[in-house]
């Protein structure tokens, strides 16, 4: 989000850095290292938000928080590397305003030695057959476990992970083949009866796959598990000093807040693609965890869209390429694992995905160039019985920098109302679920489509200085009843539109117990424009947090978000996706209100809601969301996994049971039908991929109970009669 104080920072930091950062002179690549350290360093004291002191306890936080980078599952370092290192941990807060580069250097250089005898540590453990009859367990959740105190224990410890990484392998090996039954005749109650029974020993074929013997299935997956450490490290092998470097710097940059980021010269040119608006990949969002790559967003229109399969919150564990043996890519760097992900448009990736519900799927996709026509406003009118409403869909909110009035989400937001006007809508729904922000001023605009005028969102700068920004078009775009749809994922932007449709009571908000609390907006700031003389070439550029926003009714979006009118369940109301579960987020607090009259053209709001809360604490769907939802929550709170694979079998059979009893959540049909406006349907004529999608929209939206709630919010919501006196109404606002 572009505004002025961005460009007086960046004006205020350029006229006093260039004078600073001039004539020195760069021999080495710790002297390029220690610049970078100097120039972030210092963009972070003058421009954050709310600079955190430099100090003992920051140097606490980048000590632990650097070695969990490297080594999350720890399986690389040793108690006694930890020990030599907590020399430093209280001394690095002095090393950065020294710009010295000690902790790295000491602690990059024993990674790297490690990493080396990680290599023969588990060719050896993978020349051994495992015992999958063995009563052990591995605890998956790597923070509770300690650095191993010898190389045997840490043998020990990759034993226990290659075994966990191996025992679903070997499953999916052994699902190629069954036992071979085997028919033999018993006296049953004075009779000889045949008796089906099945030898352990035999087996034969359920596929075109060889069938392979409990031995020949646990040697083949070690095989496979090797291969992918082979690539794996080969991988690693390829790494420069300065990408471990990179990753030092963001453990620094990333205890001011988790949205300031340092772009390295190449991730800032994807960055630069990305806001361009088109992706060469599979159209997915990704969150590095402990256990995988996770599921953010899926981009409309893309392969991971197309296919269905994949949902937010599933884990991708593994990548292969077109058939090829797969690549483990726990631990790995988001980075390295999006590069193995993403490639060229028409060529196969290979998936293995852990789903929210614990269970596995090696899912194929086609890479394809996203665009992102998908992620523009789309609406769609409600048919139920002699009524009619609208629902508009908006992904994000868009904008081109460069040319505001070549497209903008709230001049379509805008046409769409239009539309929908004209094909007489009783009532409208601003579905922003999966919304996750986007430019300020679209927000602005489109929440004067609503309203007569008045302030629509408060900012402050560092200097506690606060702006509001106002409507100050009287024309209402639309002027009936209203409904905000958001979820966990709704952030930014989309939690500033609904908290002012909140404030002012213009809209009821149905959705998750809270939204995700994104409060903050981030400048980009290339680093060049700070340094007057530069021998290193580009530097890349920060990200950084340099205001916050708060609601007109002076309360802040950041971590609490906007709590919904009407609260209901869904997959992910107990899964960490908040703004609150990121590591170093700002606190909440607030300002002062504007001056606003709330909205007087509902005679029954409060009614409305409570109605709407009634029906949702009966509704059987919601309540089987509500079960889905907590027992998602337990599988991933399981942590402790048996390498018995009796058990671990039982445990894979019982939640498959209970994966497939919540299927039936898909089943669910609210008897709403949905039809495209008119001007869409004669666009069908001519691209039947639109109508494809459209289509597939549409039977997702007829089985969405809280689009079907929404609706009847807007029957029960009763229009004050006068209200029109007092407003004009525009035909097209904006």
């Amino acid at each position: 989000m572009k505004n002025n104080l961005a460009y007086a920072l960046l004006v205020m930091l350029i006229a006093v850095a260039s004078c600073s950062f001039t004539n020195k002179s760069f021999e080495n690549t710790d002297d390029k290292d220690k610049l970078l350290l100097e120039l972030i360093t210092y963009v972070l004291e003058k421009g954050h938000y709310d600079p955190k002191n430099i100090d003992d306890d920051f140097s606490v936080s980048v000590f632990e928080d650097f070695i969990d980078v490297l080594d999350p599952t720890k399986r690389y370092f040793l108690e006694e590397d930890i020990m030599e290192f907590e020399q430093y941990k209280f001394q690095i807060d002095d090393q950065i305003k020294n710009t010295d580069i000690a902790f790295f250097n000491i602690v990059h250089e024993r990674l790297i030695k490690r990493m080396n005898e990680a290599k023969n540590i588990y060719k050896e453990v993978l020349a051994k057959p495992f015992d999958y009859t063995a009563d052990e367990s591995i605890n998956i959740d790597y923070k509770v476990e300690s650095f191993a105190a010898s190389k045997n224990d840490l043998k020990e410890r990759w034993r226990k992970q290659l075994k966990y990484a191996t025992m679903g392998t070997y499953d999916s090996k052994l699902a190629a083949v069954k036992k071979k039954p085997v028919v033999k005749k018993e006296m049953v109650n004075g009779e000889v009866v045949e008796v089906i029974e099945s030898d352990p020993n035999e087996f034969e074929k359920v596929s075109d796959d060889k069938p392979l013997t409990p031995e020949e299935a646990e040697k083949s997956s070690r095989e496979s598990t090797l291969k992918t450490l082979d690539e794996f490290f080969d991988f690693v092998d390829d790494l420069q000093r300065k990408d471990w470097f990179v990753q030092y710097i963001n453990t620094i940059v990333d205890e001011f807040d988790p949205h300031t980021y340092y772009f390295a010269p190449e991730e800032k040119e994807k960055f630069d693609t990305s806001m361009s608006g088109k992706f060469e990949g599979i159209g997915a969002r990704l969150r590095k965890t402990n256990t995988g790559a996770k599921i953010e967003g899926i981009i409309s229109g893309g392969p991971v869209w197309r296919d269905q399969r994949i949902e937010v919150g599933d884990e991708i564990i593994k990548v292969g390429q077109n058939g090829g043996e797969a690549v483990d890519i726990v631990g790995m760097r988001l980075d390295d694992a999006i590069k193995m992900i993403k490639g060229p448009e028409g060529t196969v990736v290979d998936l293995t995905v852990k789903k929210i519900d614990g269970s596995h799927e090696v899912i194929s996709l086609t890479r394809d160039v996203v665009e992102l026509e998908e992620s523009f406003a789309k609406s769609a009118n409600i048919l139920k019985e002699d009524k009619k409403y609208g629902l508009i869909n908006l992904p994000k909110f868009y904008v081109n920098f460069e040319d505001y009035g070549e497209r903008n989400a709230a001049t379509d937001v805008a046409k769409e109302v239009e539309r929908l006007k004209e094909e007489g809508v009783e009532g409208l729904i601003l579905d922003l679920r999966d919304n996750g922000g986007g430019s300020l001023k679209t927000v602005i605009e489109m929440a004067g489509l609503f309203i007569k005028d008045g302030p629509i969102v408060q900012v402050r700068s560092s200097d506690n200085g606060k702006e509001v920004y106002d409507d100050k078009d009287e024309r209402i775009q639309w002027d009936g009843p209203l409904v905000v749809l958001v979820n966990e994922l709704s952030a930014s932007a989309s939690e500033i539109l609904a908290a002012a449709m909140q404030d002012y009571k213009r809209a009821v908000v149905i959705g998750s117990k809270q939204t995700f609390g994104k409060g903050t907006v981030q400048n980009v700031i290339p680093l060049e424009n700070i340094v007057r003389s530069n021998e290193h070439g580009d530097l890349g550029a920060i990200k950084l947090t340099t205001q916050k926003f708060y609601r007109i009714n002076g309360g802040s979006t950041q971590l609490e978000g906007v709590k919904s009118d009407v609260v209901v369940p869904d997959r992910y109301s107990y899964i960490d996706l908040g703004e609150r579960d990121q590591a170093n987020p700002l606190k909440w607090d607030k300002i002062s209100p504007a001056d606003y009259t709330p909205w007087e053209g509902y005679i029954d709001y409060d009614k409305t809601i409570a109605n709407s809360k009634n029906r949702m604490a009966n509704n059987p769907q919601i309540k089987l969301i509500e079960e889905n939802a907590q027992w998602i929550k337990s599988e991933q709170d399981e942590t402790v996994i048996s390498l018995k694979y009796d058990v671990y079998k039982e445990e894979v059979k019982k939640d498959k049971e209970k994966s497939d009893y919540f299927k039936k959540m898909t089943d669910y049909d609210s008897h709403l039908s949905f039809k495209s406006l008119q001007y869409e349907q004669e666009l069908f004529t001519k691209d039947s991929i639109l109508r494809e999608k459209r289509d597939r929209w549409h039977k997702n939206l007829a089985k969405d109970v809280y689009v079907e709630e929404a609706v009847n919010v807007l029957q029960d919501l009763q229009m004050n009669t006068i209200k029109k006196d007092n407003s004009k109404l525009a035909s097209v606002k904006g």
